[in-house]
């Protein structure tokens, strides 16, 4: 008889519309996994990156009503990658395997059952990798392309048209959780851990209700993630203004320069001292942008804040403590935390108190 105990972690943020509809697909591949005997237990772990609509409702009426439904709410809203790692977490001491899905169902839910007979058969980690991009437009579907060439230029070795739907073993998930850096790129961490892999392929769908929570400067930044593993926003902006003063200006610069050297208009060493200065500040711009990038990345990995922070939790085994390197989970049933291990963070939030 298989044992095999499976979790499907879910982060989510504004999904209200959706979420019914993706706790009845969801519910519907484990129940026929558990009736097939592919797994002896299986449970969807909602987690809730700090929603402002009623998602964390939906996760609670579901949890009381569903047992195979569960939840994680996070104090504030920390971010996709964040809260994808919470239920990673979460899931590397109370399964054998767990695989990732955003909430949108864009990505194909019966792709899972596939997934898990790759497991079954050997693979620590299986990517769900999409055939084509049929649903994206033009403008997306050429920079995502553009995206993965550059990045894999840049060293990391990414799997091409992978986003976050995959299926991880405990001992993946633990190495995972191994990691200490507060920059996550989980598609290019997941790549270093080299256990055995596997692909599965399938067609991805359009999203069945709400809306897109990556807009083209969310894509850019997700991107710009990739390449240097994090971002500073206030850094991104000297970037962005030595990209503008670099390339754009000293373009129509140099148009205007000969066009005005065309006609006799200028006097002589004029066009060539204009243009200079222009492309010149311009790379000196866009070189202290890129290198204070790296320094806001060394900046943040210093100071070891916490990840995250777990507000609440539901139907899911009471659990006080810590999770590995930084998210508190506290026990809803008592609605306590053990001092012990909180007070390294009361201390770093609140010197005054000490």
């Amino acid at each position: 008889m298989n044992t095999t105990h499976l979790i499907i972690v879910v982060p989510c943020y504004n999904e209200e519309s959706v979420l019914p509809e993706t706790i009845r697909q969801l519910s519907g591949v484990l129940n026929r996994m558990l009736e097939n005997g592919k797994i002896s237990i299986g449970k969807i772990l909602f987690v809730d990156d700090g929603s402002k609509d009623k998602t964390w409702e939906i996760i609670t009426e579901a949890g009381k009503t569903n047992g195979l439904v569960g939840g994680l709410k996070l104090a504030h809203n920390s971010g996709h990658q964040y809260a994808l790692l919470a239920g990673l977490e979460w899931a590397s001491t109370h399964c054998d395997a767990a695989i990732s899905i955003d909430a949108d169902l864009q990505d194909d839910v019966d792709a899972i059952e596939e997934m898990t007979d790759c497991f079954l058969q050997g693979a620590d980690i299986v990517y769900g990798v999409r055939r084509e991009r049929t649903t994206d437009t033009w403008f997306k579907k050429n920079t995502a392309l553009l995206f993965y060439q550059l990045i894999r230029k840049m060293g990391s070795d990414v799997v091409y048209n992978h986003a976050d739907f995959r299926l991880m073993s405990k001992r993946a998930l633990q190495a995972l959780v191994s990691y200490p850096e507060r920059n996550l790129f989980l598609r290019g961490i997941v790549r270093l851990i080299g256990f055995p892999e596997a692909y599965v392929y399938y067609d991805r769908k359009s999203r069945v209700a709400g809306e897109s929570k990556y807009p083209f400067n969310k894509m850019l930044n997700f991107a710009i993630d990739g390449i240097t593993s994090f971002s500073v926003k206030p850094l991104q902006l000297i970037l962005t203004g030595g990209f503008i003063f670099g390339i754009i200006v000293p373009i129509i610069m140099i148009i205007y320069a000969l066009v005005q050297h065309a006609h006799a208009h200028t006097i002589p060493g004029w066009t060539s001292l204009l243009v200079s200065i222009w492309f010149i500040g311009g790379m000196i711009m866009m070189a202290i942008g890129i290198t204070g990038i790296y320094i806001g990345k060394i900046y943040k990995e210093v100071k070891q804040r916490p990840r995250y922070f777990i507000e609440e939790d539901v139907n899911l085994k009471s659990t006080t403590g810590l999770f590995a390197d930084g998210g508190i989970f506290s026990d809803h049933l008592q609605n306590t935390v053990s001092v012990k291990n909180v007070l390294p963070f009361l201390h770093f939030l609140s010197p005054s108190l000490w």
